[in-house]
């Protein structure tokens, strides 16, 4: 008789405790064809997942997350944590329109103790909920699950520093996998991989204090020399003196698929009155083959098949591999272009300008703000630098952006990817916000490319500035359209002529594609916004003149955008509608449904349209 899954008993954290301590390792093969099974369908964040199932039963056994706070830096591997609190029933939609969020969500659950869904924010956000806790009489554990990725973060430093020296009972467990992303880089990288090798720490600590207990009492000047002469052994032979000297008692490292040795960890950890760091080594995507093999693939995937790994949706070449292409062209005859990225090579198309030209890529990790100011420094030197950051990791690096690079106006291309609503991802990653921060940037140009062909041009176009431009595109595939009339800076193209409309339909990006379909058949006239900042001043000085009423299409907050923009240039002389995405945060579903969640599907855009028309009867 086939046993009845365990994973199928859980239906609140209390079923979970009820399971018997042998039925963990069982539990953990359960929940690892779970997660493969469902997200296959579903897609999702999976090598993440698979790589921390035992670290997060044993969390889940040693911890209450009722009463103690759990907060997964990321967040984009809390999928077993879900599953163990009584969420496994909800994934059929995981990360659809009205199921559950891919990411911890405060409002989802009283078990998600913050929200996250950007890298290196958990040691921040734990240590300020114990404080807080702690001053309001609360008694609780706060544990921070803290990536190796995310630890190359100024801010996880920035809260580390602070934990370190603040004497209170935070545990830190460090799940190192060697990856973000991508593969893991720099000085912290190769710190970590010589713990991980490394197995002498907790045995130099305690054979050197059974040797300072055999002592016998020696004078002080004696004793000191002792203790120096321990901390010089220390320095040179044990790996994980960073977190020491920080202030944290180091645990590890530590099996992390091991669930009996890290509940016998996290116990201790659970004891001890100052900060501790649990260094649990893993593996990314473990117990599933292809994602062993390819972790980077399966850490953010769409719909797949389970036995080959063959991804569904779209063949069309991507904006990003469009951007990356045309980088490498450029690059091949210009050799002062650099690429700059933060922990995406993949995703942003630059590992193709990686492997043609090493010597002037360059990944920093996770540190949006270094990557700008980085690129500012080479641009102050002569290199034509194009930083490549996702939109809603760009965000990041607002100062540095402002102060680094624009303050001294300096030749730095941004390539903003994943700008514009993103899809299943929700709130955390929405591209929605750089239109309103970048326009109060002094001297910076914004372009926004309708089609793959005006991406290409706009990049070109970009390198021969003297000042810092900011090219957006979203994710998956712009329209393929001939480029007929040049890209200009401050030049906006007429796709259907001003003379011909009794309503001005100004749209940029994607959006143009979606005015293409909303206006067919109407009298309408249809503006490519190509620059978002400069605007084409003697446009609209004719939309001005003419008098007919003008509807602005974003893909970005209506709040400061690009439709704010043309109603302070001419709305004293004609009626503005702004059409774009609204204060509230857009929650998961597909773009398409997002679209209509916002008011900009064709369909609704046609609408307005109408509407305007009616005005002008």
């Amino acid at each position: 008789m086939k046993e009845t899954p365990l994973v199928d008993s859980i239906h609140s954290i209390e079923d979970f405790k009820r399971i018997d301590e042998q039925e963990l390792d069982r539990l953990a093969d359960e929940i690892r064809s779970f997660l493969v099974e469902r997200v296959s369908h579903t897609g999702g964040h999976l090598a993440s997942n698979l790589g921390i199932v035992e670290l997060t039963i044993a969390l889940h056994r040693v911890f209450d997350s009722s009463a103690d706070k759990i907060v997964f830096d990321v967040g984009h591997q809390a999928y077993v944590h879900k599953i163990l609190t009584g969420r496994a029933a909800e994934f059929d939609k995981l990360r659809q329109k009205d199921g559950i969020s891919g990411f911890p969500k405060r409002s989802e659950s009283p078990h998600d103790a913050f929200g996250t869904g950007h890298a290196s924010t958990s040691v921040s956000a734990a240590l300020g909920i114990l404080r807080a806790e702690r001053m309001l009489g609360g008694k609780g554990s706060v544990v921070a699950v803290l990536g190796d990725g995310a630890l190359t973060g100024g801010l996880c430093f920035e809260a580390l520093n602070d934990a370190g020296q603040s004497k209170q009972p935070l545990i830190v467990v460090l799940n190192d996998n060697d990856m973000s992303i991508s593969h893991n880089v720099g000085a912290v990288n190769r710190h970590l991989n010589r713990m991980r090798t490394s197995r002498s720490y907790q045995h130099f600590k305690h054979n050197t204090a059974e040797f300072l207990r055999k002592l016998p009492k020696v004078g002080a000047r004696l004793f000191g020399s002792v203790l120096h002469l321990k901390n010089k052994i220390k320095y040179l032979l044990i790996p994980n003196v960073l977190f020491e000297e920080m202030g944290f008692t180091y645990l590890g490292p530590v099996d992390g698929h091991d669930t009996a040795e890290l509940i016998e960890v996290l116990a201790r950890a659970k004891q001890f009155d100052g900060p501790v760091m649990i260094h649990a080594v893993t593996k990314k995507g473990k117990g599933y083959a292809l994602a062993e093999q390819n972790p980077e693939k399966f850490h953010g995937i769409g719909k797949f098949d389970i036995d080959t790994g063959a991804v569904s949706g779209s063949q069309r070449e991507s904006n990003s591999s469009v951007f990356a292409r045309t980088l490498c062209g450029l690059a091949g005859t210009d050799s002062r272009i650099v690429g700059i990225t933060a922990a995406m090579p993949k995703g942003t198309g630059l590992d193709r300008f990686a492997a043609e030209y090493p010597e002037r890529f360059f990944d920093v990790g996770i540190a949006e703000e270094h990557a700008v100011t980085m690129a500012a420094g080479m641009a102050a030197a002569g290199a034509r630098p194009v930083v490549a950051i996702y939109s809603t990791f760009l965000q990041r690096a607002y100062d540095e952006i402002l102060h680094d690079v624009c303050l001294q106006g300096l030749p730095v291309v941004f390539a903003i990817d994943r700008a514009g609503l993103v899809g299943e991802d929700g709130e955390t990653h929405q591209g929605v916000y750089d239109i309103a921060f970048l326009r109060t940037m002094p001297g910076i140009t914004i372009l926004s490319p309708a089609s793959q062909e005006e991406l290409s041009e706009m990049l070109r176009l970009a390198l021969n500035q003297n000042g810092p431009v900011a090219i957006r595109y979203n994710r998956g595939a712009l329209m393929s359209r001939p480029v007929t009339q040049p890209v200009e800076i401050g030049v906006w193209e007429e796709i259907l002529p001003l003379s011909a409309g009794r309503v001005t339909l100004l749209a940029s990006g994607r959006m143009v594609e979606t005015a293409l379909k909303a206006c067919d058949g109407l009298p309408v006239s249809l503006v490519n916004v190509r620059c978002i900042k400069p605007m084409d001043a003697a446009m609209l000085a004719r939309i001005a003149e003419q008098g007919t009423p003008v509807i602005t299409l974003e893909d970005g907050v209506r709040t400061g955008g690009f439709g704010e923009a043309v109603q302070a240039e001419i709305g004293h002389a004609v009626r503005v509608v702004s059409c774009g995405v609204g204060e509230m945060p857009v929650r998961h579903a597909s773009v398409r449904e997002q679209d209509a969640l916002s008011g900009l599907s064709s369909e609704e855009i046609r609408q307005v349209i109408l509407k305007c028309l009616e005005w002008v009867q």
